[in-house]
């Protein structure tokens, strides 16, 4: 008797115990919170674009190289002891330029530093071969403006020049538009002319006489 009346307790206890359970789960169900989610997708994401960019780094050309139109540049590597003279300006300034291959040997980089007049100055270049274009290309900054020189141009191998036009600020802060001629007269000597262009007309503006430094 104690027996059955100890099952019948259990089985009703039971019941109780799995209900109550089974209410404590719907109480408290399990879910992702959103912070968990965000992290979830990033990495979904993240993993996404990698496998994107691994398969388009595979089908992608090869990769341009210095032609024969670099060796015009190759010519302006090493340091350069520069002598500045304005056309409108007495006297001259004493600068420096060091000049380099970059970016796989596709760009010359310049870094051009003295003063002009006691003014201290800096410059920095960036001239290349677009093969497309089948141009030579150049960008030229300084300490002076805010603002790029663009320029682009052709090399006449006959006279070892490299003549170069475009666009860039003048001194009152506008557009202006300039020709920029580097004869390579040797290995060891470069000279560098800048003219300013209006119309038909232009005026020569500065001129640089470039020595190699040994």
């Amino acid at each position: 008797m104690e027996q059955e009346i100890g099952h019948a307790a259990l089985d009703k206890q039971g019941p109780d115990r799995d209900f109550e359970a089974g209410s404590a789960v719907e109480k408290q169900p399990v879910t992702m919170g959103a912070a968990q989610m965000n992290g979830y997708m990033t990495r979904a994401l993240g993993l996404t674009l990698i496998c994107f960019t691994t398969a388009a780094v595979g089908q992608q050309p090869d990769l341009p190289k210095p032609g024969t139109e670099h060796k015009v540049l190759e010519e302006s590597v090493g340091t350069w002891d520069c002598t500045v003279k304005m056309a409108e300006s007495p006297g001259e300034s004493k600068c420096t330029s060091v000049s380099r291959m970059s970016l796989g040997g596709l760009w010359l980089v310049t870094d051009f530093e003295g003063d002009f007049g006691g003014i201290p100055f800096q410059g920095h270049g960036l001239d290349s071969y677009d093969k497309t274009t089948k141009k030579y290309v150049g960008v030229w900054v300084d300490s002076m403006s805010t603002g790029p020189i663009v320029m682009e141009g052709d090399y006449d191998a006959r006279t070892r020049t490299l003549t170069m036009t475009g666009e860039g600020p003048g001194m009152t802060g506008k557009p202006v538009r300039y020709r920029n001629v580097t004869t390579l007269t040797d290995r060891d000597h470069h000279t560098f002319r800048m003219y300013q262009v209006e119309g038909d007309k232009e005026s020569l503006m500065m001129t640089i006489e470039y020595t190699r430094r040994k």
